[in-house]
């Protein structure tokens, strides 16, 4: 779900019962065995949810997976939960979405109880304010399984997901290793349910769009699993976009048009939001890219009239850009902002105002949209595995939790996957991309998503025009606001029906 993981919280441990016969004691081995297929032993409920005014019945059914080596011994156990309609004739005919967050740390619970899953959280209002605890769930008349089963998946070290005995989690906890292990749960999980034959989306938010593009490619290149649409939601492709580094632009030009919008959400600058973003982007790859380059060889004049144009776009003062020397993060936009007002802003949704613990502070000290969401999604999840599905665990169920460091496979940890998915696309021709991105999303800005795609050297027109795009007014989690929720059920439905 975000990109600084917190720290991880300490597993429990299962400890040995005392006084245990040892007489009784089968030959070594069985007992783990044993243990592993009490684990994995799936529990399924019956449901019905009313979408659109049709009641749609339907099987929920939550368990774990055993990930083996090429030997048969147990690796990992993935935790997962399913939604299949029930009766259905021809499973052929009826699509298959599977779905997880990023992070990496981050479990599926956003996507499962916030837009996708037939329950979802009872936010108020429009997702900026807080609920009163503890959460509660209502159904979700915006869930897409009246017209496409959902799985949710939670990477080894989230959820309940872990490694087995003897088993380095680490292992698991890198950009190739996650994809592998993520693209041989959806093998597996195909192979035991029969659905082979079902249409086959991804659905990945923040991280999980870095996940789903390389899942694009993996299950394709190693499994011949030819996908039928991937959702990239609030997502990202090259962390680039995101990371202000010495010597590095780009995340300062993709950041700009984002700062416009929240600027106008709180009325710090006047206009029409197309017209802002497209004088922001403009001039992000314009004028703003131009003076960027010249790092500190540029003249006092320019730098003048470029914090003037800044300020005009951002509601930031001039004298700040100036003092910023052009150059502000999004944590430092975040503090900035309602300074004046001894508010902070949130990163994940912007439109989100809590009160600054210190009106000096260089940075936004903490984010008030993550505040808002993690205790209700918490609670929320955890009482909906106990009391309504039936699932019981002696472990916590990590909603985000600390996997690192993350093996990202080069030296300087700068991934970008963007021609992973490009090479999906070029070798499945039916192969179709939906990018969903938030106006106020401080987290990953739509524009790295655009900018990412434009970058694609040799992309064929033919290529470019099976690729979506669709905006929403919040946040990061932009499901939570009202109308977006509403809107994002049309945007996939369509998505789905249009293969």
């Amino acid at each position: 779900m975000r990109f600084h993981t917190i720290t991880a919280v300490l597993l429990l441990l299962l400890q040995p019962v005392f006084g245990e016969d040892e007489s009784k004691k089968p030959d070594e081995g069985a007992p783990a065995k044993a243990k592993e297929e009490k684990l994995s032993k799936p529990v399924t409920k019956d449901g019905k949810i009313t979408i659109g005014g049709q009641v749609v019945p339907y099987v929920s059914t939550a368990g774990k997976m055993v990930m083996r080596d090429e030997k048969g011994k147990a690796k990992a156990s993935i935790f997962y939960v399913s939604y299949t309609r029930s009766p259905v004739k021809d499973t052929a005919t009826r699509p298959v979405m599977f779905a997880f967050n990023g992070g990496p740390g981050s479990s599926s619970v956003w996507l499962h109880l916030g837009i996708l899953g037939p329950k979802r959280i009872d936010f108020p209002g429009d997702g900026t304010e807080p609920l009163t605890p503890p959460a509660r769930l209502i159904e979700n008349e915006s869930s897409i399984l009246d017209v496409c089963d959902l799985v949710f998946i939670d990477p080894v070290s989230t959820g309940y997901s872990r490694a087995e005995k003897d088993t380095d989690e680490k292992e698991f906890h890198g950009l190739e290793s996650d994809i592998s292990s993520v693209g041989d749960f959806i093998r597996m999980w195909l192979t035991e349910n029969k659905r082979w034959s079902s249409p086959k989306f991804l659905c990945g938010e923040s991280y999980g769009g870095i996940r789903a593009a390389g899942l694009a490619d993996f299950l394709q290149s190693r499994y011949g699993m030819s996908l039928n649409g991937v959702v990239m939601l609030s997502a990202l492709l090259d962390f680039r976009t995101i990371i202000p580094s010495e010597g590095s632009q780009l995340s300062h030009q993709v950041y700009l048009p984002l700062f416009a919008t929240t600027a106008l959400f709180h009325k710090k600058v006047e206009g029409e939001r197309e017209d802002i973003l497209k004088q922001a982007r403009e001039f992000a790859y314009g004028e703003y890219g131009a003076a960027l380059l010249k790092g500190n060889e540029i003249s006092e004049e320019e730098k003048h009239a470029v914090a003037e144009k800044l300020a005009d776009l951002t509601g930031i003062s001039a004298e700040i850009w100036k003092r910023k020397q052009l150059r502000l993060d999004p944590f430092e936009f975040r503090a900035e902002l309602l300074r004046d007002e001894k508010k902070v802003i949130g990163r994940f949704d912007g439109r989100v105002v809590w009160d600054a613990t210190s009106v000096d502070a260089r940075n936004a000290e903490y984010d008030p949209s993550y505040a808002l969401a993690l205790g209700a999604f918490s609670t929320a999840m955890l009482a909906y595995l106990g009391d309504e599905l039936g699932w019981e665990e002696d472990q916590p169920y990590e909603i985000l939790t600390g996997v690192g460091p993350w093996k990202y496979g080069s030296d300087n940890s700068i991934v970008n996957v963007a021609d992973r998915l490009a090479g999906a696309l070029r070798d499945n021709p039916k192969l179709r991309v939906l990018v969903m991105g938030a106006h106020a999303d401080l987290a990953t800005p739509p524009e790295g998503m655009a900018y990412s795609l434009r970058q694609i050297v040799g992309f064929p027109p033919a290529l470019k025009s099976r690729i979506e795009f669709t905006y929403y007014d919040a946040g990061h989690m932009f499901y939570l606001n009202p109308p977006d929720l509403k809107k994002a059920r049309t945007d996939l439905v369509e998505f789905i029906h249009a293969r």
